[in-house]
């Protein structure tokens, strides 16, 4: 699977590539573009926007085989380098935040980010409650003799296994919305942590959370907000996980700033 597979929409002022700064959009798990068209739109009368559908998602057909966070990032890193073909500002929302935040870290991929705008950005590892972990230990524990079968027999029973009714239950309700290969594909994607890299993240970073937002906590904000060398956070009162979208004058203006201020 390429980059060329996936579904895109290009929005700005030409129909040609150019050296002038362009916008990269990255929706979060289980979404699409379409949850970041209007800001792309609003913006697309200055810059040019990129917008695509993630690898299963939207209008994306999904990987050959289960993806985690690098290998979305080598599709992305061949969109930068020969999509786009200049240094970018990354808009990242929720899981589209996580794939932004390790590009900008990575030695083959950061002079392709010029600056981040991040929207309740996933990526730092969350606190576990007890009865989070007594799932994932339950959920270990049936698995393994599973794994244990032999290949004739084995993909069967895990198939089995994972439409059974107690594995949804120990599942999330984005585990349990996605099949065949974006179950792994999830697994491996949300357990990949940036926690140790954030220090080595320099280009500037916008940050958005909404004071209700219950995916993405406060404290780990609060994390991004510290550990990234050049970072400010801008709360959204009342908002949920979408705040770009219920805060949306807000999230438009803020961003505007930045991208002025920081041209």
């Amino acid at each position: 699977m390429t980059h060329r597979d996936l579904h895109s929409i290009v929005l700005g002022p030409s129909d040609e590539p150019s050296d002038e700064e362009a916008l990269v959009f990255l929706h979060g798990w289980g979404s699409s573009l379409d949850s970041l068209r209007p800001a792309a739109e609003a913006f697309s009368t200055d810059y040019r926007c990129y917008l695509l559908d993630l690898p299963g998602h939207g209008h994306s057909p999904p990987p050959p085989e289960p993806w985690g966070v690098p290998e979305h990032a080598a599709c992305l890193r061949d969109i930068l380098t020969t999509e786009v073909g200049v240094p970018s500002t990354l808009i990242g929302h929720s899981n589209g935040g996580r794939l932004s935040l390790y590009l900008a870290s990575q030695p083959d991929t950061a002079d392709w980010v010029k600056r981040l705008v991040l929207i309740s950005p996933s990526g730092v590892e969350p606190e576990r409650s007890w009865t989070v972990r007594a799932r994932s230990g339950l959920a270990r524990a049936m698995k393994a003799p599973v794994r244990a079968l032999p290949p004739p027999v084995r993909e069967p029973a895990l198939d089995w296994l994972h439409h059974s009714a107690l594995w949804k239950m120990l599942g999330s309700a984005d585990y349990n919305a996605a099949s065949g290969v974006m179950r792994d594909t999830f697994v491996r994607t949300v357990n990949h942590h940036l926690d140790e890299v954030l220090p080595h993240i320099s280009v500037p970073t916008l940050l958005f959370w909404g004071t209700a937002d219950e995916a993405v906590s406060r404290r780990q904000m609060s994390i991004l907000d510290e550990q990234l060398q050049d970072a400010g956070l801008v709360e959204l009162d009342g908002a949920g996980h979408y705040g770009h979208l219920e805060h949306f004058d807000t999230f438009l203006a803020a961003t505007r700033s930045f991208l002025e201020t920081d041209a």
